[in-house]
């Protein structure tokens, strides 16, 4: 069985994502990340600086999205990405096989940039910029209209934004389930942490290939209450060498 847990990487989640993984105990967990966005995640995480060359290889607009989510993480008591590490801590303390399913973050937009039109390019640097002026209520008010219909907004971002939706959701959505099924060859109890913008494109292309999965939504591990009495969940340090 394959389950995946849909989160938001902005939110403390770290306490109910673990308590449903000691729930689930899985063979395996699976994190939408890459490599190269794991090892940023730790040193950050660890207090670490990203190094000029590192921001050179990256694209501005990325650069600003990162910033955003940083931003918000922060007015959440997090940092970006800590229900990532919490499944990568879990798997690291139960001596469980870990896989990232997610292609290269940093080369994905790359292409995505390169690949789109002069008007969607102006489009998303201007909201792009405008992220770094939302506030924490306004990110909120938004979560509550995607809680009750992601599917419209994901078609909205489709009509404004069609190449980043099909470069950094639907594509991205095909290389993970074919991760995941690859995973399935091989382990029976797989347990996948995905944003939850994911979800739908997820479910939609396992119905294709026939497969049944769980789904544990944002909605869901936001309202559920933890029962884990460890704050720790994502405070651990793994010696990573490959940059």
């Amino acid at each position: 069985m394959i389950t995946l847990i849909g989160t938001g990487h902005v939110f403390d989640l770290s306490d109910q994502i673990q308590d449903i993984l000691e729930e689930k105990q899985p063979d395996i967990v699976c994190v939408e990340l890459d490599e190269k966005r794991y090892a940023s995640l730790l040193m950050k995480r660890n207090g670490s600086k990203t190094s000029d060359l590192q921001k050179k290889n990256v694209s501005f607009l990325y650069q600003i999205l990162g910033r955003f989510q940083e931003a918000m993480a922060a007015e959440y008591g997090v940092h970006a990405g800590d229900e990532m590490l919490t499944g990568i801590k879990f798997a690291h303390d139960h001596q469980l096989p870990m896989v990232f399913i997610d292609r290269s973050a940093d080369q994905i937009f790359a292409r995505m940039i390169k690949e789109m039109g002069f008007l969607e390019k102006i489009r998303l640097f201007f909201s792009a910029l405008g992220s770094l002026f939302v506030s924490k209520k306004q990110v909120d008010k938004e979560i509550k209209k995607l809680d009750t219909n992601l599917e419209a907004y994901l078609e909205q971002v489709g009509d404004k934004f069609p190449t980043v939706k099909r470069v950094l959701i639907d594509e991205r959505n095909k290389y993970m389930v074919k991760q995941l099924l690859e995973t399935q060859e091989a382990y029976e109890n797989i347990v996948a942490i995905v944003g939850d913008g994911h979800i739908p494109g997820l479910l939609s292309l396992f119905e294709q290939e026939k497969t049944s999965v769980e789904t544990i939504r944002l909605k869901q591990i936001r309202n559920k209450q933890s029962i884990s009495t460890d704050q720790s969940t994502a405070s651990f340090s793994i010696q990573y060498q490959q940059f």
